[in-house]
């Protein structure tokens, strides 16, 4: 059974290598050890080590990916930062959330693109006419 300092420096390293960490990853690695590393050690090898795709192809992918899936907000917005860490641009970042749209539809495109405007601080043009439901 693994110590609270052994699960602590296990969800240290965590951030470390990713840049960041999920609240499931907080639970698991508190409340069974033995599984979040099994988990982790997939995800080590599909997503963290590099292969042929690097660091930013692939956050680009995980950023269309969770779009994609209408993962939530937050999760989103952990891939666009740490994508914009690896290198990419934020239009880089925003058309991987655009290629979504004609698959997945406007709803999931939405989430994507909310996720994006609050991590890069973008701002969109309000119309001067009024639009229905509007008084």
């Amino acid at each position: 059974m693994a110590t609270e300092e052994r699960k602590q420096q296990y969800i240290d390293d965590m951030v470390a290598k990713r840049g960041y960490v999920l609240d499931y990853h907080k639970v698991l690695t508190k409340n069974d050890f033995d599984f979040m590393r099994a988990a982790n050690d997939l995800i080590e090898v599909a997503y963290l080590n590099e292969r042929v795709l690097d660091r930013k192809t692939k956050e680009l992918i995980f950023v269309a990916t969770l779009t994609a899936m209408r993962a939530s907000k937050n999760h989103i917005e952990s891939h666009v930062r740490v994508a914009l860490e690896a290198g990419a641009t934020a239009e880089e970042v925003l058309q991987a959330i655009e290629i979504v749209l004609p698959e997945a539809g406007v709803v999931a495109f939405q989430a994507g693109l909310e996720a994006w405007q609050t991590v890069v601080g973008a701002e969109g043009i309000e119309p001067t006419s009024k639009t229905s439901g509007e008084s």
